[in-house]
């Protein structure tokens, strides 16, 4: 009996312990399932870092927008050249037309001068005929008028067509044409001396052909190059480099100069307002010589 009673006792001090250690783990247990929770939150903001820092791409990915955007400029030369004039010339008109804008009409006086043989400020030497102009110092802009045609119209309704071969300097207002003496005769008596007009650019119909004309004392380390005979202004002129194409800067008396002598004798592409570029070869560095191209700006 004492043994029987004993082994009751045992098996329920066995039983009680039993029963009192199950919530100690169940807690453990309730803890080890909030630990996931935590971690799962932790992986939450790791990933949720992930995106910030392939956020950060797209922001480095913004620059690349930029080499993009200098390789569809680079993209858009072929094009340009390819044809797509509308666009090309809506693109690029602003930035390379200067004060003379086509499709532009501009106000000013008329005047007159003695233009001897029609040489002047622009270089172009004698002209074939004396139908031409002196462009006030204003809408000159360091001679970026040069070659310039331009349509001239008085009050009285007569018009003529003139280029652009000198500068007229003060006192002549922006808007204001020298006309050679010929070409003021058309539009009104010369006794006049001076006469409202209205006047705008020109893409006249020619079937001359652009030529370069290498400055006197040109030589491989030094050289000014001249476009001569275009029929739309000059926005920019560039030789090829050993580096690439470089554009040269202008000069008033209407030469493109090449201080250090990179690019002389080598290739030359030439751009009008409109933005259409021609590259022309085989130039020799022959000093004050007319070099007959063959090619010509499209008209418009």
């Amino acid at each position: 009996m004492l043994g029987t009673t004993l082994a009751v006792t045992a098996a329920g001090v066995l039983a009680y312990l039993v029963m009192g250690l199950l919530p100690a783990r169940e807690a453990e247990a309730g803890h080890a399932a909030t630990t996931p929770v935590a971690t799962t939150q932790v992986r939450t903001t790791t990933t949720t870092g992930t995106p910030s820092a392939s956020a950060t791409p797209p922001v480095t990915g913004t620059p690349t927008p930029k080499p993009t955007a200098a390789a569809t400029t680079g993209t858009a030369r072929p094009s340009a050249t390819a044809t797509p004039r509308p666009s090309r010339t809506a693109s690029t008109t602003p930035s390379s037309a200067g004060r003379i804008r086509p499709n532009t009409t501009y106000t000013g006086v008329a005047t007159a001068y003695e233009a001897d043989d029609g040489n002047g400020a622009c270089l172009f030497g004698p002209s074939p005929d004396l139908m031409i102009a002196a462009m006030n110092t204003t809408d000159y802009e360091t001679s970026r008028a040069c070659g310039a045609y331009v349509v001239v119209r008085a009050a009285n309704g007569k018009s003529i067509t003139v280029r652009i071969t000198n500068e007229c300097p003060l006192p002549c207002a922006p808007g204001q044409l020298d006309l050679g003496q010929q070409a003021f005769a058309k539009l009104a008596d010369l006794k006049v001396g001076r006469i409202s007009v209205t006047w705008q650019l020109l893409s006249p119909s020619t079937s001359d052909t652009i030529s370069i004309r290498y400055k006197t004392g040109s030589n491989p380390y030094w050289c000014g190059i001249q476009a001569i005979g275009h029929r739309n202004p000059v926005a920019r002129l560039e030789v090829r480099t050993s580096g690439g194409w470089r554009q040269l800067p202008r000069t008033e008396y209407n030469y493109f100069i090449s201080a250090n002598g990179s690019g002389c004798g080598s290739s030359i592409r030439v751009t009008d307002i409109y933005g259409e570029r021609l590259t022309i070869s085989g130039i020799a560095l022959r000093p004050n010589v007319v070099q007959p191209t063959g090619v010509q700006f499209a008209r418009h």
